[in-house]
């Protein structure tokens, strides 16, 4: 497995990719996506919320389980991905591309910084066995 470099990622199997904006994309990665097998449903906050470092912002469900969805920094939510309330599938076919759920506009780009790169994610990954 290799992630991509691009981005970081958190234990929790987020990624988050820092956009020219200084808004914060985020979504889960392919190794939670395959996880969790067939995504049928995704609850996503509204636009203006606040999050929390590992704060809860949402909630994937799948054939086989129900995750929460954590924030890799802390912000306000700035756009949700909209596409996911009539193709959740998205999350499955596009986990880094189309399948993208919130955009956060980050207080500190310093916890940005302290995410995962690749290379530590997919050796944590490994790790978990």
């Amino acid at each position: 497995m290799t992630s991509p470099a691009e981005l970081r990622y958190t234990k929790e199997h987020e990624w988050a990719r820092l956009e020219d904006d200084g808004t914060l994309t985020v979504g889960i990665t392919d190794h939670a996506q395959d996880a969790l097998g067939d995504v049928v449903f995704v609850e996503l906050p509204t636009v203006g919320d606040t999050v929390d470092v590992d704060g809860k912002f949402g909630v994937v469900e799948s054939v086989k389980t129900v995750s929460d969805l954590f924030s890799p920094c802390a912000g306000v939510i700035e756009a949700v991905n909209e596409s996911l309330d009539a193709e959740p599938e998205l999350v499955n076919s596009a986990p880094y591309s189309g399948g993208w759920m919130v955009r956060i506009r980050i207080e500190d780009s310093a916890q940005y910084e302290s995410l995962m790169d690749s290379e530590s994610y997919d050796a944590f990954v490994v790790s978990e066995g």
